[in-house]
């Protein structure tokens, strides 16, 4: 998929893929994402870790850059997943995140849109998300896009000194 397209151009914005040179940004990106979902507490991302994870020798994620001229205007971050009931890799959104001076100019909609263009050239068979459950804005404007909230499931997470003790079991 090409890294700018026509109606980001349209709608006053430019996409872009992010590169190595972009990893300041990216971080800037994920900062104010933390900030605003007041997690700001749990951010230990650093540039040297997002250069080794998204552009190092083994990326595990990808990222596309929003700019309103040379203004940096959000940025949306996701990595394969796969669905073994489809039997195909799928698109797993894990940041989404438009600047408060961008918002509620299509920027959200088109970075979606770029995305699902991405799932769908690369013939991946779903795109999935979190939204957090206090964020009605968000849950609003991803269902007005056809989202649909999976009701019944809930996200298991285990990490750091839990991670490690359930990696223990295991020895």
């Amino acid at each position: 998929m090409s890294d700018v397209t026509a109606p980001a151009e349209a709608a006053g914005f430019r996409l872009r893929t992010a590169t190595p040179a972009d990893v300041s940004l990216v971080l800037q990106g994920i900062r104010a994402l933390a900030e605003y979902e007041r997690l700001a507490h749990e951010c230990v991302a650093t540039e040297a870790l997002l250069h080794e994870t998204l552009f190092g020798a083994n990326p595990v994620a990808e990222v596309v850059l929003a700019f309103d001229g040379d203004t940096p205007a959000g940025y949306a971050l996701w990595f394969r997943s796969y669905s073994t009931f489809l039997a195909r890799p799928g698109l797993y959104l894990e940041d989404l995140f438009v600047y408060p001076a961008f918002r509620k100019r299509g920027l959200g909609r088109r970075l979606l849109a770029h995305l699902a263009g991405i799932a769908v050239e690369r013939g991946y068979g779903r795109m999935e998300w979190m939204v957090l459950d206090w964020n009605e804005n968000a849950i609003r404007f991803y269902r007005s896009l056809g989202a649909n909230m999976v009701e019944g499931w809930e996200l298991c997470r285990v990490t750091g000194d839990g991670l490690r003790s359930l990696a223990e079991r295991a020895s």
